[in-house]
């Protein structure tokens, strides 16, 4: 780790750190949205992703759990506009951090730790779903959930660096 801080006590690493994850999070969503609507036309569609039998991602985008978390259902018609696929959900979360990773406060850097602890609960629910009830191994979403813990570390250490700087001011 970097011991070089803005004055703000935010690590230089940070912001860059939080572009590149962000624009990984991104083009994994976005393709996952392809694919998914992808499948939906053509039923014969097969994605790169799709590796065999048990590591499919385009199963589990199509699945019950690829839309709504599999949850939003439940109090909606599976058609509703309200029921969306995870991968626009992801698409506005990263665009969410990127665009709160912009303002260099403590309001900014706890938004972001709350939305990363709600998006790397998400992930652990959705791990969980797809080794216990889907028995299948996605590349892109393995990807997303590394992506989105190491968003929540990122987020951290801002929101401490911002903590310790303001603790350094008060002092000095």
């Amino acid at each position: 780790m970097s011991s070089r801080k803005r004055s703000s006590g935010v690590p230089t690493w940070e912001g860059r750190m939080r572009f590149l994850l962000c624009f990984v999070g991104l083009v994994l969503s976005v393709y996952a949205l392809h694919v998914e609507l992808s499948k939906e036309n053509n039923p014969e569609y097969r994605a790169m992703c799709d590796l065999a039998d048990s590591v499919s991602c385009s199963k589990v985008f199509t699945s019950r759990w690829g839309r709504g978390f599999g949850l939003v259902q439940l109090f909606v018609p599976a058609d509703s506009v309200l029921n969306q696929p995870n991968s626009v959900l992801g698409i506005l979360f990263y665009t969410l951090q990127l665009g709160l990773g912009q303002f260099v406060s403590n309001r900014s850097a706890l938004l972001l730790v709350i939305s990363s602890w709600v998006s790397v609960a998400g992930s652990v629910y959705l791990a969980g779903i797809l080794v216990l009830v889907l028995g299948d191994f996605c590349v892109v979403c393995v990807s997303t959930y590394v992506v989105n813990f190491a968003l929540l570390y990122t987020n951290m250490k801002r929101r401490y660096g911002l903590e310790a700087g303001k603790e350094k001011e008060k002092t000095g």
